[in-house]
């Protein structure tokens, strides 16, 4: 139990850990929103988009995607033009904070980009179903549920922790300059995952 419980915190955490769509949207709405209660759509709609990503790899979905050489490269293609626009998106965005600032987002309009960033985005479902869903096959029983519980614990506390550390910097960045330097420096590594996911293609041509 307690192997499957480590393993299954330890490769989660590896996987959100990394800068991504996703992370950069949630930490935004933590700076955007005046009150962190107001940023708790977009932290529990990538909560639960995740939690349904890990339940289709660890119930064997990694299976049938890896198994079709032309959905995997149907998923890098959709991957790579989905990365570029995310981030000339975000490299451009102001924060919510400071002259010329966006304006927060609805719930509405919160729960429909984190559903959209967390499951339209191909690198982080490759991730999800490339990783957690073969390293599950190692546990059966109650231990294939603890390492499936703790893999979706991990991702709603880092969304909170997030958007809670995203809320700290945006009271301190009166000015807007720290957030749109991290939205620039996020762009260009978004279009390094796109750059990566393209010459994933090329290899599998």
């Amino acid at each position: 139990m307690a192997t499957a419980l480590v393993h299954g915190i330890v490769l989660a955490f590896g996987l959100i850990l990394p800068l991504g769509v996703q992370n950069v949207f949630i930490f935004n709405q933590g700076a955007t929103h005046r009150k962190f209660s107001r940023a708790l759509p977009a932290v529990i709609t990538a909560g639960i988009c995740d939690m349904l990503l890990i339940l289709l790899a660890v119930m064997g979905v990694s299976l049938i995607v890896f198994s079709f050489a032309w959905l995997k490269n149907l998923i890098f293609l959709v991957g790579f033009f989905f990365m570029v626009y995310m981030g000339w998106s975000i490299f451009r965005s102001a924060p919510g904070n400071g002259e010329g600032a966006r304006e927060a987002l609805t719930p509405k309009q919160q729960v429909l980009f984190a559903a959209s960033v967390s499951l339209l985005n191909p690198h982080a479902i490759l991730d999800l179903i490339g990783v957690i869903g073969p390293s599950s096959l190692a546990y059966e029983g109650d231990r294939l549920v603890v390492f499936t519980a703790a893999c979706i614990g991990v991702s709603f506390i880092w969304f909170f922790g997030l958007a809670l550390a995203g809320r700290m910097i945006g009271r301190l960045d009166t000015n807007g300059q720290i957030l749109r330097r991290f939205n620039q420096v996020s762009g260009l590594i978004i279009w390094g995952i796109a750059i990566y996911l393209g010459i994933q293609l090329l290899e599998s041509l």
